[in-house]
């Protein structure tokens, strides 16, 4: 309820003692402002109207076993074909191995100049005599940290994975019982970690929407390690190893993140792609060949860019509620704003149709601190809740004195009868 008097919202002081006694019924209507939602457009507009939705083609069906994309900074899935499917990761495993060492690094924990020692057991597992990737590192030999993380991402080496779990936990089996333990925190329901270099073994899956979970975790975490991942060669031993990333030389905007590959698992690729301050992250696995899966994650990134947005709608500290009424203070309303900015991914075009539901707690009592949450936003699109924050004060309000007090209680009281 709002009042308007020639065709603007008037706010009337209600602590005025000889006022206030007769003008009751005003003030009481003023109080009871707030214990109704409010329904209001995000693009300032008074009246909300619906908007014919926009026409969304439906995402591409790629050749691969299984795909997602999502964007990085919402989170928000434009496309998935068996997103939650328990498949073998083959060196997407290795996402995690580099999670971790940042972590280690980021806890003061582990330092990039720290000189690992390369066990016998590392190159015999990951070394040149293998038939996997490998970094080419010379046992019992020493190399920083920071050198072994170059070759775990660029050139996926596996020698330089468990150099790094033996250095950072004792041995590869501990690690990668800490690598269990982080896909917990971060929420990785359909993965399970027995070494970290993603090399086959029993019960070792992950799923395309949990690499999506890590992949975000490392851009967003720890973006001066995520570069790393954009650079397309890397050298060590005198031998220098282009990154398996073939979208790093087909597409600018794509700087991350990991391939991966073997019998079981097919072709894989976690990539990232960032365009006009809009970046989004893509997992394709299960294709059939390296082209393949770069090929078709460029699909998605196409499909993601062409028809959809990622703006900020709500801006951290925006007044989202004027002059919510408040009882007991040394004021009689207080501003209601929002801690963090609301950012939000929607098919382009929709925005128009974007709508704010603020609920205001029904009775706001004095004190009041700064940041204390007094309500809820929500924010819809047609119709389907997209987020929900809390709504918090923007100011200290203190109590009123004991006579002001002794009103207000008068008129809540009435007020609570009435309504």
């Amino acid at each position: 309820m709002e009042i308007f008097l020639n065709g603007h919202k008037t706010v009337t002081g209600v602590r005025m003692c000889a006022f206030r006694i007769g003008c009751f019924g005003i003030a009481t209507m003023l109080k009871k402002c707030n214990l109704y939602p409010i329904i209001v457009l995000l693009c300032c507009s008074a009246i909300y109207s619906a908007e014919a939705k926009q026409f969304l083609p439906d995402p591409p069906q790629l050749d691969a076993k299984a795909w997602i994309l999502i964007d990085a900074d919402t989170g928000y899935v434009l496309a998935e074909n068996n997103a939650d499917e328990q498949l073998p990761p083959a060196s997407l495993a290795k996402m995690m191995t580099t999670y971790i060492t940042s972590n280690e690094i980021a806890e003061k924990r582990l330092n990039e100049d720290d000189l690992v020692l390369i066990s016998d057991n590392a190159w015999r597992l990951g070394g040149a005599k293998t038939d996997g990737s490998t970094m080419f590192l010379s046992p019992r030999s020493k190399v920083p940290v920071i050198d072994l993380m170059h070759g775990v991402i660029i050139q996926s080496g596996n020698d330089a994975a468990i150099a790094l779990a033996e250095h950072i936990s004792g041995g590869e089996t501990a690690f990668a019982d800490n690598m269990g333990y982080q896909a917990e925190l971060l929420g990785m329901s359909n993965t399970y970690y027995a070494n970290a270099t993603g090399l086959p073994a029993e019960g070792m899956v992950t799923s395309a929407r949990d690499l999506t979970i890590i992949a975000r975790a490392i851009i967003n975490e720890h973006p001066n390690y995520y570069s790393i991942y954009s650079k397309k060669y890397f050298q060590h031993n005198n031998i220098n190893q282009p990154n398996r990333n073939r979208l790093l030389w087909r597409d600018s905007s794509v700087d991350g993140l990991k391939t991966g590959h073997t019998q079981e698992a097919g072709y894989c690729l976690v990539a990232s792609s960032k365009r006009r301050g809009m970046r989004l992250i893509s997992a394709v696995l299960g294709a059939n060949s390296d082209d393949s899966r770069a090929r078709e994650s460029q699909k998605l990134f196409s499909y993601g860019f062409r028809h959809y947005d990622t703006k900020t709608v709500y801006a951290a500290g925006q007044v989202i509620k004027e002059n919510a009424a408040l009882w007991y203070g040394q004021e009689d309303f207080i501003n209601l704003t929002i801690a963090d900015d609301i950012t939000l991914t929607f098919p382009k075009g929709e925005q128009k149709n974007l709508s704010a539901n603020i609920l205001v707690d029904s009775e706001i009592k004095a004190p009041v601190s700064a940041g204390q949450t007094l309500g809820r936003l929500q924010v819809s699109l047609n119709g389907t809740t997209m987020i929900e924050v809390p709504l918090v004060a923007e100011k200290d309000i203190p109590q009123a004195g004991l006579f002001a007090r002794l009103f207000d209680w008068i008129l809540l009281f009435f007020t609570q009868l009435l309504s």
